[in-house]
């Protein structure tokens, strides 16, 4: 590197730094790092940047880690082809973000876009078409900037779908799997959007403005409008945040559980890729099975997401059928084998 860019460099990460003197920029960051330091095997990840103030709030405290903790970081954003002008934002995020020595990479989702259920389906495209790049590159750990806002909507949205106790915490949960390759980490669960706004004006000056944030076609428009009139009528955040937080507890003990089954009656043939599971497996309470069982279903076929309780639900009732062969779900077959079950990966011919 010339020793002028070197020079430019450094005063870019010196004005950066200077920002944590900020003594709300400063806590912030002091809990993100200390999470990250908290698991040795994060040496390196990746962020997902949408442009909006929370991946922008995520994007600085990310580069502000890794010039202090020597971390190497890639930064991915999509542009998703929903709106006329999501090319152009995606041109002045890559230039502002220039600015500030940051490198970000730019995807693209090329095909027919969806007319129906839009954010579900783009979400889970962009998680898609990260997540496969991301590994392309070798990296193993993917950071969100889903935020304490994003906690509460998720809950009303889940308990509105009458979710259970699984449904309704999960969304807690500072880190998941994905595909057992990677591992996704929410190091903002607890910042408040507001929080995260702050420190995108005050490094940035900037963001992208998402006009479905506004639409109340969507669903989670209209629970975050909910949440604020609640608001207005004495909801209290403290007391909600507690019972999410009693309730993940509760959850925390039933996972126990769900593990010990599968470590007890259910064998992995690592050359097959397959599940024996004995009939023990089956004799435990409902709840325990309930999530045992798409647990292994996940594994085997590879899937990201849990099968619809209602298909859970019925499989559980073709098996204790006397007349039960065999049947598909998830990606897997799942097959009487004496006294036991056997799941093994679908084949599906190619075309």
């Amino acid at each position: 590197m010339k020793k002028k860019s070197l020079s430019a460099k450094k005063t870019i990460h010196k004005n950066l730094l200077n920002h944590l003197k900020n003594p709300k920029i400063g806590k912030i960051y002091k809990d993100f790092e200390n999470l990250l330091l908290l698991d040795n095997k994060i040496k390196s990840f990746a962020i997902a940047v949408s442009g909006g103030p929370d991946s922008l709030a995520l994007t600085y405290l990310a580069k502000c880690f890794s010039i202090l903790n020597n971390s190497k970081i890639n930064y991915y954003h999509l542009d998703h082809k929903l709106r006329k002008n999501s090319t152009q934002e995606t041109l002045e995020l890559k230039y502002l973000l220039k600015k500030f020595d940051i490198d970000c990479k730019n995807l693209v989702w090329k095909g027919k876009k969806p007319k129906s259920n839009i954010q579900s389906i783009a979400r889970k495209k962009r998680y898609s078409l990260i997540i496969n790049q991301i590994l392309k590159d070798k990296f193993n750990h993917l950071l969100t900037a889903h935020h304490l806002d994003d906690l509460y909507e998720n809950f009303f949205i889940r308990l509105l779908r009458g979710s259970g106790l699984k449904g309704l915490t999960s969304f807690n949960q500072v880190n998941t799997r994905y595909n057992n390759k990677i591992k996704i980490l929410r190091p903002l669960i607890k910042v408040n959007k507001n929080d995260l706004l702050f420190i995108a004006m005050k490094i940035f000056n900037y963001y992208i403005k998402d006009p479905s944030n506004e639409n109340i076609n969507f669903k989670r428009v209209r629970i975050r409008n909910l949440i604020n009139s609640l608001k207005n009528e004495g909801l209290d955040e403290k007391k909600l945040k507690l019972t999410i937080n009693n309730l993940s507890d509760s959850n925390i003990t039933i996972n126990h559980y769900v593990q010990q089954n599968i470590s007890l009656n259910s064998n992995y043939l690592k050359k097959k890729s397959a599940y024996i599971l004995n009939k023990e497996f089956f004799e435990q309470p409902h709840e325990i099975v309930f999530r045992s069982l798409p647990n292994i279903l996940k594994i085997i076929g590879k899937k990201y997401y849990d099968p619809r309780g209602k298909n859970l639900n019925q499989l559980l009732e073709k098996i204790k059928s006397k007349n039960f062969n065999k049947v598909t779900l998830s990606g897997c077959i799942v097959e009487k084998l004496n006294n036991s079950l056997i799941i093994y990966q679908e084949i599906r011919k190619k075309r």
